[in-house]
């Protein structure tokens, strides 16, 4: 949206740089000012549901990515007050929605997206991002008028756009692993909140939120019969997933071994007749591989399976297309077998699947959640001397973690009375870990943050009546409003995915079913230590009783080791030189050396080391691929 005509030639060049995000078609929309391209994966009305797509008057055109999955009914609904339809494409159904209710209609909508309607009569664009955050939306204001698009390199394409770290974008991803939307870790580009519109008319923007999960509403009641709890969540998760298999193409699933991938295939095997396809990631290492409750789950849900296997030099020969991809710094490498996965189903033929992504967050089953209960529970007997060993239990998986004294546990995990006053007691043991790292920024990095408190600005934004939410909720709302969106539905999800032309669906994340769970008592989530409760309640029957009882196993993979053996490709030593790292002036060439040389001599394996490599290393990758060089003097 240009102050003067708008440029196809831009367009064309914006476009051009998300090839994989639409292989089927392109289109571009130029109406005075405002420009639109699309670049299109078809998956709905595959032979007439092109875009930019407009109304026949022409007073309304958009170009959206993602589905609307109840456009269905919301059809019907609109023939019903006079509106009239030439596809059967659910593009077709924003504007309608629109023309009739103008800016809400994106609380009709149940679906992922990221939309913008150009309004002729108006001259106003309006731009939307799904609730959850599923689909990306960033924008940028330039000398020469008002840029949006789905990656960040697209707005890069044009000139006008600056190509530089934002200190502060960078201390946020350094201590929350994610940057607290709209900020970016790129000066001048700007990130849409889930769960928001905006406006831009006239060069004026305005931000408005039209939904957020009710959290601490209702989750404090215990009220409630538990097996009526369990029929409505299977209810809802069986229609969510009903309506996310509406599609033109074929559909499949990944399935992970776990209790959320293994519900969802099940599911799926339910409503859909036809052998299913489903797909999975395997690691030769014992400590991250799950491959045999995947077969488990696989030969019970009577899935036609397929995995790919990932190995060490597998991660680091794909590292960089990878943090190319999610255009943000990383501090693990998991989002790349991520990466090699969607490849696999690509390569079958598949451009959609299905997931379990969102039913940690929604139904108590992330170990942070379980960690801030324990504790607490110690802080209520400080003394003692086998509480503090229930967080050894909490993390089997990690070998070194093991071998910590209580007095150890004690400062690792902040218990303290200070500590526990804070609304972010149950990720300040993450975010103080991830935060160490920014020792390792150059002097004159951290003389750019100077002061900048990235709590404090998170603090501010907490919603009101924060502090009097029970604490699961919480933990709950940090993780599902800024961790989920920020980095699983998108370094490892919508990123991955659609590097290789593949659109992840999750039910769980139907809005429905967040806002259901997030009313729910906190023991439906969480019995004693007993995660997601209520969901393996709603589970039995449908997957494999082993999977139902086996120990939570996050999904992991193997990191810094991974760029340091013998295989190792020749960009990471070059980007860990004291040449390279002195360029781009991010980090204290020192430090890294000092880091490295742990890794070549084999002597490093805590966890702090290896988030740092895999940080310090991304960065680097994102500074050569997407900043103007600067010059470090030390």
């Amino acid at each position: 949206m240009l102050n003067g005509q708008a440029d196809c030639t831009g367009l064309r060049q914006m476009i051009d740089a998300l090839p994989y995000r639409g292989p089927d078609a392109c289109g571009i929309h130029v109406a005075g000012p405002a420009g639109l391209a699309h670049a299109r994966l078809s998956i709905i009305d595959l032979q007439t549901g092109g875009q930019p797509m407009s109304t026949v008057d022409g007073r309304l055109c958009v170009t959206f990515n993602g589905e609307i999955f109840n456009y269905l009914e919301l059809r019907e609904e609109l023939v019903s007050k006079g509106h009239t339809f030439a596809t059967r494409s659910d593009t077709e159904v924003i504007l309608n929605a629109y023309r009739e209710y103008g800016e809400d209609c994106v609380r009709h909508f149940n679906g992922q997206w990221a939309f913008a309607i150009w309004n002729t009569v108006e001259r106003k664009m309006f731009l939307s991002r799904d609730r959850a955050g599923i689909r990306p939306l960033f924008y940028a204001q330039t000398k020469t008028g008002f840029l949006f698009a789905s990656e960040i390199k697209a707005l890069m394409a044009c000139p006008d756009v600056l190509r530089e770290f934002d200190p502060l974008g960078l201390d946020q991803a350094f201590t929350f692993w994610v940057t607290l939307p709209p900020r970016t870790v790129f000066k001048g580009i700007s990130q849409l909140p889930p769960g928001c519109s905006l406006t831009v008319q006239a060069d004026r923007l305005q931000l408005s939120q039209y939904w957020a999960a009710p959290y601490g509403q209702d989750a404090g009641s215990s009220n409630g019969n538990e097996r009526a709890r369990a029929e409505e969540l299977l209810h809802l998760l069986f229609d969510a997933t009903r309506i996310r298999l509406r599609s033109d193409v074929p559909v499949g699933a990944y399935l992970s071994g776990g209790i959320d991938s293994a519900l969802t295939t099940a599911l799926i095997r339910k409503i859909a007749s036809d052998r299913l396809r489903s797909f999975s990631i395997t690691f030769a290492d014992a400590e991250f591989d799950e491959s045999p409750y995947q077969r488990e789950a696989s030969a019970f849900l009577g899935t036609q399976h397929s995995s790919v296997s990932c190995s060490q030099s597998d991660i680091a020969k794909v590292f960089p297309d990878v943090v190319g991809h999610a255009e943000v710094p990383l501090f693990r490498t998991a989002p790349a077998p991520m990466f090699l996965l969607s490849k696999l189903v690509r390569e079958n033929g598949f451009k959609v699947v299905l997931t379990g992504e969102g039913a940690d967050e929604a139904l108590g089953g992330y170990d942070i959640f379980k960690e801030a209960k324990i504790r607490r529970f110690w802080a209520r007997n400080l003394k003692s001397s086998w509480r503090p060993l229930l967080l050894k239990r909490l993390y089997p998986f990690l070998p070194d973690f093991q071998k910590h004294p209580a007095a150890n546990l004690r400062h690792f995990f902040r218990v303290d009375e200070e500590d526990l006053s804070s609304p972010f007691f149950s990720h300040l043991v993450r975010w103080e870990l991830t935060a160490k790292l920014k020792l390792m920024f150059s002097d004159s990095l951290q003389a750019e943050i100077g002061s900048y408190n990235s709590l404090g600005e998170l603090a501010e934004s907490l919603p009101s009546g924060f502090q009097g939410w029970p604490h699961f909720s919480q933990a709950e709302y940090l993780e599902a409003r800024h961790f989920l969106p920020g980095y699983l539905l998108s370094s490892q999800g919508d990123r991955m995915a659609m590097a290789h032309s593949v659109e992840g669906r999750y039910p769980f994340l139907d809005y429905r079913i967040i806002e259901f769970a997030a009313k729910l008592p906190v023991r439906s989530k969480m019995r004693v230590l007993n995660q997601k409760y209520l969901l393996k309640q709603t589970s039995a029957g449908l997957v494999p009783e082993s999977i139902l009882r086996r120990p939570k196993q996050p999904y992991r993979a193997p990191d810094g080791k991974c760029f340091f053996d013998t295989r190792a490709p020749e960009y990471v030593k070059e980007l860990l030189s004291r040449e390279a790292v002195r360029k781009h002036g991010i980090f204290d060439p020192r430090a890294v050396q000092i880091l490295a040389s742990k890794f070549v001599g084999g002597k490093s394996g805590s966890l702090r080391d290896n988030m740092a490599i895999v940080a310090v290393l991304s960065t680097q990758l994102l500074a050569e691929q997407f900043i103007r060089q600067r010059t470090e003097v030390n």
